[in-house]
């Protein structure tokens, strides 16, 4: 039973790291876009939807697509980021449990 928790714990770890990279990749890939086109916005104003909306894509209209991806990416790989520490946590838990 130990065996089979310990492999378990191992993929689902593996797995949702594996798919955090991912994201992590594509939001350089769109951050490179952006910086590559001059766009600018400061770090809070990615999770400030009303400010987005109001000022940073009527600035950019050309690039609004791009700034929507990177700010979805970003959001998305922060939530990863914080199910791996809580996965952690939560297999960390379990395998002392177990052993």
């Amino acid at each position: 039973m130990n065996v089979v928790i310990i492999y378990l714990v191992i993929a689902l770890f593996s797995a949702v790291l594996i798919l955090n990279l991912y994201f992590r990749v594509k939001v350089f890939k769109e951050y490179r876009n952006l910086v590559r086109n001059r766009v600018q916005f400061k770090t809070r104003d990615i999770f400030n939807t009303r400010f987005m909306e109001e000022e940073v894509y009527p600035k950019y209209p050309e690039h609004e697509d791009s700034i929507r991806k990177f700010v979805r990416y970003i959001r998305f790989s922060m939530r990863m980021a914080i199910i791996l520490i809580a996965l952690i946590a939560l297999f960390g838990g379990i395998l002392m449990y177990y052993s």
